[in-house]
């Protein structure tokens, strides 16, 4: 059973960082394409990057330069490493993979960048 398990979210005043994680169990994460997504309140879920297996990254635009998507192959752990912080990234934030034939999405993490 694929399991992933996003953490590291809060409330963080704007142009500060903090770093995210997911744990991820029941699949070979180191073949695995992983990605971070993010819903805020009345918006649809949106992609905000992804890292391939072999370590490739893309984002979206509204976070390049300021996240970071890394992973550690060892502990089966996903990072986001998101700077300077603004307001408009506050949303839940959610890890995904696909594994056979089907998605996969943690519970998510808060994230609150207010002042």
């Amino acid at each position: 059973q694929v399991r992933l398990v996003e953490s590291g979210g809060g409330l963080v005043q704007p142009g500060l960082s903090l770093r995210l994680s997911c744990k991820a169990s029941g699949l070979h994460f180191a073949i695995a394409n992983m990605g971070w997504y993010r819903q805020a309140p009345g918006r649809q879920r949106e992609l905000v990057g992804i890292i391939t297996r072999d370590g490739n990254t893309t984002y979206t635009d509204s976070v390049k330069g300021r996240f970071t998507i890394t992973r550690d192959n060892v502990w089966r752990t996903l990072f986001l490493q998101m700077n300077s912080l603004k307001p408009e990234d506050s949303a839940i934030y959610y890890c995904n993979t696909a594994s056979r034939g089907r998605e996969f999405w943690g519970q998510g993490t808060q994230v609150t960048v207010s002042s």
